[in-house]
């Protein structure tokens, strides 16, 4: 929809409404939250469980790969069951697993709650995301989806403060019994006033589509990641999963033509916005997760910094998120997610580009405020995508849509990271500066990708007129 087909007024959120979207925040950060807190620690929990570093990344790199197992199977499991009761059990087994990863006491059990955590949080944040979609309907989607995004941004990148201050003051247990209180609130209010959903008992599960589905995502989530810290593709633990995962998704999109009721419905890139928006949201996850990489290495390894100063330091990104965020939703509301990304992707790609030619060393107060404007343009780049993508279909179609925007968002940032983390290893040969320079282009490269994204978005939207503003009121 274009500005001059806009409302002149909002139209006004019930109440109601925004009691779900506060309740719904407390998943979406907690999921976002135990993302990155958990790596600050991995050392100490090495030594307290008597484990080598390899087998202790396993607690972080098993969480990641039952990410991508759950996404894929959200969207059938929410219509199966009623989208509001699947979040109420993922946030009470999140809550419970994640008590029960304080108490492990050997790091193969801590691993193997880390992936039951991790199936939970996965849930989460799409289920979340459905919930608010189908309670606020279109032209008030921005302003209840910022209420979320606004902890979506925020959550990881507090993540490595927490988890210094954490690991600072107590002990490794609190970085998941932190979660607990959090999600006990959560559930309590959550019962109160999250819609279970109408169920769907009678929709079979493509059990074929499943298999392909929740093993090549994870699989080529994981051979990305694994590829950003081994520095090689050539490598047997990298290039099988890699190569195996994109492989099982091409058979899956194979599979998903010919099936009547597929357990992820790609139908849905038919719809021009749609695919403009789920591209966009690749390209600017690229951007947004390939930054919670490089910036730790910046503030450590090129200035010296330690691990809890470093955290502090990269807080000017959240703030200026957080700062952002809660105008965001209004300017979507009124005039479009393709107009807010466009803008957001070029403000992104601006606000990196000076990294690529100040001194490692530079001025503190000129990078903190680079940071800060960085994190208010990812705040306008990352969260109208997922509107727009929401706004383009049916309201019956919205698990389909959300568990598919979070499949690419990760996705997107397995990509991000691993290519930063290549790009850096191979500059370092030239000096730190120098690498850091190269690293810092390429990740202005990724914003201008999404910025490219943003453009065709901002053409679909217009294309497409009223109606795509009013999908969300029909099934």
């Amino acid at each position: 929809m274009t500005s001059a087909e806009q409302p002149e007024a909002f139209e006004p959120i019930p109440r109601r409404v925004w009691h779900l979207a506060a309740v719904i925040v407390f998943g979406a950060f907690m999921s976002g939250l135990d993302a990155t807190i958990v790596n600050v620690g991995l050392d100490t929990i090495a030594r307290d469980l008597h484990a080598s570093l390899d087998d202790v990344q396993w607690v972080a790199s098993a969480h990641l790969i039952a990410l991508g197992v759950s996404l894929p199977a959200a969207g059938w499991l929410g219509r199966r069951v009623g989208v509001g009761r699947m979040w109420l059990t993922a946030l009470a087994a999140f809550t419970a697993t994640s008590a029960l990863c304080a108490a492990a006491r050997s790091v193969e059990v801590l691993i193997v709650l880390r992936v039951a955590q991790g199936i939970a949080a996965g849930v989460l944040i799409p289920a979340g995301q459905t919930v608010l979609g189908q309670a606020a309907g279109p032209g008030r989607l921005g302003r209840v989806m910022a209420s979320v995004g606004l902890a979506v941004g925020l959550a990881p990148a507090l993540g490595p403060v927490v988890g210094g201050l954490v690991i600072d003051g107590a002990s490794w247990p609190w970085l998941f019994l932190i979660n607990v209180p959090i999600g006990i609130v959560g559930l309590v209010l959550g019962l109160r006033v999250i819609p279970r959903g109408a169920p769907e008992p009678e929709i079979r599960l493509d059990l074929a589509g499943l298999a392909l589905v929740t093993v090549g995502v994870p699989a080529l989530v994981y051979g990305l990641t694994a590829w950003g810290e081994q520095r090689t593709l050539v490598a047997a633990g990298v290039l099988v999963p890699t190569v195996g995962g994109a492989l099982l998704l091409a058979l899956f999109v194979r599979h998903a033509r010919r099936h009547t009721a597929p357990i992820l419905d790609l139908g849905l890139f038919r719809i021009p916005t749609f695919a403009a928006a789920c591209a966009t949201t690749l390209t600017s996850g690229a951007a947004m997760f390939g930054a919670f990489l490089l910036l730790p290495l910046y503030f450590q390894s090129g200035r010296g910094s330690g691990v809890l100063e470093t955290g502090l330091l990269s807080i000017g990104l959240s703030v200026g998120t957080a700062v952002t965020m809660p105008f965001v939703g209004g300017l979507v509301d009124r005039l479009g997610g393709g107009t807010i990304s466009v803008v957001g992707c070029a403000a992104t790609a601006l606000t990196t580009f000076p990294f690529v030619l100040l001194d490692v060393d530079a001025d503190g107060l000129v990078v903190q405020a680079l940071l800060v404007a960085r994190g208010a343009a990812l705040a306008l780049a990352l969260m109208p995508p997922t509107v727009a993508a929401y706004s383009a279909v049916g309201e019956r179609q919205l698990p389909d849509a959300a568990s598919q925007v979070n499949v690419l968002q990760r996705v997107g940032g397995a990509l991000g990271g691993s290519l930063l983390a290549v790009t850096l290893a191979g500059a370092l040969d030239g000096g730190t500066q120098a690498a850091f320079h190269r690293t810092f282009a390429c990740l202005t490269a990724f914003s201008l990708l999404g910025l490219a994204s943003a453009v065709w978005l901002r053409r679909t939207e217009r294309a497409a007129g009223p109606a795509a503003s009013t999908s969300l009121s029909t099934s």
